[in-house]
């Protein structure tokens, strides 16, 4: 990895962005084709584009059922264990209304109420990942939601991963289906003869699932246009220099354009991780990947003490920051903008990507600013309701109907005054 001194920023170059608007173009007629042919769109793009000629969408109560024959019971358990761990920390989350009581028998609440039905992305194809389907699918239902949805591309074999399967049932999720990638974005947000639409669809997927959920919104909501992965490691001489490396290639691997950064006070740390990099690189099964990542996304960053490490995290906001160092908790006090923050060194990043129980479905480029990771609030919505008495409205409309006419908006106010009590009273 390359050593820098640095600077006041760090700017990460990614033409990520650059490179998917080239499939801007294919998205939106992918997604006018599934508005305008339904499921025989659908099914036409799964055979061109996964190679599997299907016969129906749906995933059937048997496939569920089977995809836990000859599935590892020790991995059911692990599921189970951190799906428990997501729940009770998501229902930490969850909100109450609020009531608050005015004079005159008056008052004003904010209601709190789930979303009707959302629609859950799990990437697949090459891979099958299963943490995917609990984070999505738990604050969902935590939060109330009476319709999950979970769509994600069959294997060859024409059926979806036992592992996507058996996290479904476990977070209580049937409702499946077997498309993916821009189609299946487009099915979700618009609907066809078998996939009723949703309110809202979440989850990570390529750059075409990027750009159909980019298109989309506005018909439904989203949870955010994630990029690739991301870390930044803020260690100094405490740190073990082979568990930064491959704390940095565990982010490197997800993706050719995933950036992995440390920053570091320690000269002697920051060589030996570089060689440490290149080392385990070479063990690593996808080595392809990692390397391209590593090689332009990659970088180990000198920092004169760890308040200018500190500032420079704030600036780029990452998605995930690790902090190995002396006093890692007070420091990580000091941390305003990251996806996540993981203390310590017994506290990698796998362990919120599948265990601790936090949500690993978190901002990246920079986002970490202003958004946050996936939560419970993304799947409610809050409603304002407000209860005058004819008391209330006696003592208040003055007021109101004086603010209307500064604003020049004479129907506000006459709105305001048209009540009065002798027109009640009279009828």
């Amino acid at each position: 990895m390359k050593i820098e001194k640095l600077t006041e920023s760090i700017t990460l170059q990614r033409s990520v962005e650059q490179a998917n608007m080239t499939h801007l173009t294919t998205v939106r007629e992918v997604i006018s084709e599934v508005q305008a042919n339904g499921d025989q769109a659908l099914l036409a793009y799964t055979e061109k584009w996964d190679g599997v000629k299907l016969s129906s969408l749906r995933v059937s109560p048997e496939e569920i059922e089977e995809a836990f024959i000859g599935f590892d019971p020790q991995l059911i358990e692990d599921l189970k264990e951190a799906a428990n761990n997501i729940r009770t920390f998501h229902e930490k989350q969850a909100r109450q209304n609020i009531e608050l009581a005015l004079e005159k028998n008056s008052y004003i609440q904010y209601r709190i109420s789930p979303l009707d039905a959302v629609g859950l992305y799990v990437p697949g194809g090459t891979a099958a990942y299963p943490s995917s389907v609990l984070m999505n699918a738990i604050p969902a239902i935590v939060a109330g939601v009476t319709r999950v949805v979970i769509v994600s591309p069959p294997s060859k074999d024409g059926r979806l991963p036992a592992s996507v399967l058996v996290a479904a049932k476990i977070a209580g999720i049937t409702e499946i289906y077997k498309v993916g990638g821009a189609q299946a974005i487009a099915a979700l947000a618009y609907g066809t003869e078998s996939i009723q639409p949703v309110d809202k669809i979440t989850g990570p997927g390529n750059s075409y699932v990027a750009l159909a959920k980019r298109e989309v919104f506005g018909k439904v909501a989203i949870d955010m246009i994630a990029g690739p992965s991301e870390i930044a490691i803020i260690a100094d001489d405490t740190a073990y220099a082979d568990e930064v490396a491959a704390d940095l290639l565990a982010q490197a691997e997800h993706d050719a354009f995933a950036s992995s950064v440390l920053i570091t006070t320690s000269e002697p740390l920051a060589k030996q991780v570089s060689i440490e990099v290149e080392r385990q690189l070479k063990q690593l099964p996808r080595e392809e990947i990692a390397r391209a990542s590593i090689e332009n996304y990659g970088r180990i960053y000198l920092a004169q003490s760890l308040q200018e490490a500190v500032k420079a995290t704030n600036e780029l906001a990452p998605e995930h920051l690790e902090i190995i160092t002396e006093n890692a908790i007070e420091l990580s006090e000091q941390i305003k903008h990251a996806g996540a923050i993981f203390i310590g060194r017994y506290s990698s990043e796998p362990v919120g990507d599948y265990f601790a129980g936090t949500n690993h479905v978190l901002p990246t480029n920079s986002t970490a600013r202003f958004s946050s990771g996936l939560n419970v609030d993304d799947f409610v919505k809050k409603t304002s309701v407000v209860y005058y008495s004819e008391e209330m409205w006696q003592e208040q409309y003055p007021k109101i109907a004086r603010l209307a006419r500064l604003e020049q908006l004479e129907g506000h106010a006459r709105s305001v005054e048209s009540r009065s009590w002798e027109k009640g009273n009279a009828k």
